[in-house]
């Protein structure tokens, strides 16, 4: 494994942070409520757009298609440097990372032509229906279903924990569309415009406070077939496309953002005092601050030993498994140590801007998101280990 960069990677990197100093917008006003309003949609998209007009969405995306042919190191460069430059979130990250990708290898050529673009210039922010109420993380027990008639699918059912649908434009969506079949196997995915008459969205409120979740709901929703991507009943195979891409994607930015978090943690103990002495000098803090480094660093080899297989041309697979249950853990329990060795203060809104309680209630979350922990260990278990079924 050798990740040292390269010439070309390093005048990457360097263009990249000369760009994002002169474009990074100012933050948006870390105020509750703010993330549903137009106002905060716009200042998204703007960013969106700016990066596609910069040369800086999609790059890991084909030529042929308006990307840059960028390798799984750039492709990380970037991710990370967005995140410690604090640059506003993408808004257009599912449909870069996700759902275009995903439409290249599955789509028709008018789909390509149709959404491809759109993608990148942020003019289409797509969002993914996947889960449900009654399914959770095990997306082949869904219940939403779709019922064909004539040229349209008729969609009817609910998807929860979609992020950014209240700003999405499109959703890649997973239906039942053979009720008879095996669970994995009656299942087609539908690009559904969101503002088809029957769709509707309620956002969820979250502990942290924010919303960045929403239920949805399709009620008689019609879909035109042209609009089915791929197979019918062979949805299943997207899924686990998009699945393990979400994965293999989520690595090197979740390093960056929990490595910020621990730096920001170790000023902090040595800044703050008890009984007249930095909280640093505490040997039990001490001890806690140096598992939560030597977690990440491990974390981070794990991170360079999977880019390594990527750059060698190996697509994202279970794997990538190991790496969501390590720093969603991981990210829980550094979470909880800032907490307990700073102490009181630490629960406070005007601490940190309000950081350190954020992280701590926000990472409750990330062992449910991209698919529970309990899914990903059967998931390493079965395919990665070898281990019979459980059920």
């Amino acid at each position: 494994m050798d990740l040292n960069l390269t010439a070309d990677e390093k005048a990457f990197r360097d263009d990249l942070r000369a760009w994002l100093k002169e474009n990074v917008p100012e933050p948006w006003p870390a105020t509750l409520g703010t993330e549903q309003t137009p106002e905060y949609a716009q200042y998204l998209r703007d960013w969106q757009r700016k990066l596609f007009e910069g040369g800086w969405a999609g790059v890991s995306w084909p030529k042929a298609y308006g990307g840059r042919d960028a390798t799984p190191i750039q492709q990380s460069i970037l991710l990370a440097e967005l995140i410690r430059t604090h640059a506003p979130e993408q808004l257009g990250v599912i449909g870069e990372g996700l759902v275009g990708p995903t439409i290249m290898v599955a789509g028709t050529d008018e789909q390509k032509a149709r959404f491809l673009p759109r993608i990148l210039s942020g003019e289409d922010v797509w969002c993914q229906g996947f889960s449900e109420p009654n399914a959770g993380s095990d997306v082949a027990a869904l219940g939403t279903k779709a019922v064909r008639d004539g040229d349209d699918w008729v969609v009817n059912g609910q998807k929860i924990w979609t992020s950014f649908a209240q700003f999405s434009d499109w959703c890649l969506l997973l239906v039942r569309t053979d009720f008879e079949a095996p669970k994995h196997k009656g299942i087609t995915t539908l690009l559904v415009d969101m503002k088809s008459p029957g769709v509707s969205l309620r956002p969820l409120r979250q502990m942290s406070g924010d919303s960045g979740f929403n239920e949805l709901f399709f009620t008689d929703v019609r879909v035109p077939v042209a609009n089915q991507l791929g197979e019918t009943n062979n949805g299943w195979r997207v899924a686990i496309t998009i699945l393990m891409n979400e994965r293999a994607n989520l690595g090197s930015s979740m390093f960056v953002f929990i490595d910020q978090a621990v730096k920001g943690l170790i000023e902090q103990a040595r800044t703050l005092t008890k009984n007249g002495k930095p909280l640093s000098e505490d040997p039990v803090n001490r001890q806690k601050i140096a598992q939560a480094i030597a977690e990440l660093e491990v974390y981070r080899l794990n991170v360079d030993r999977a880019l390594s297989g990527l750059t060698k041309n190996q697509t994202p697979g279970p794997e990538g498994s190991m790496l969501k249950i390590y720093w969603s853990e991981m990210y829980q329990r550094i979470a909880q140590t800032a907490m307990e060795v700073l102490g009181d203060v630490s629960q406070l809104a005007g601490f940190d801007n309000g950081n350190c309680i954020y992280r701590y209630l926000r990472s409750r979350g990330s062992t449910i998101e991209g698919g529970t922990s309990e899914i990903q260990r059967l998931i390493i278990a079965e395919r990665v280990l070898g281990l019979p079924k459980s059920y």
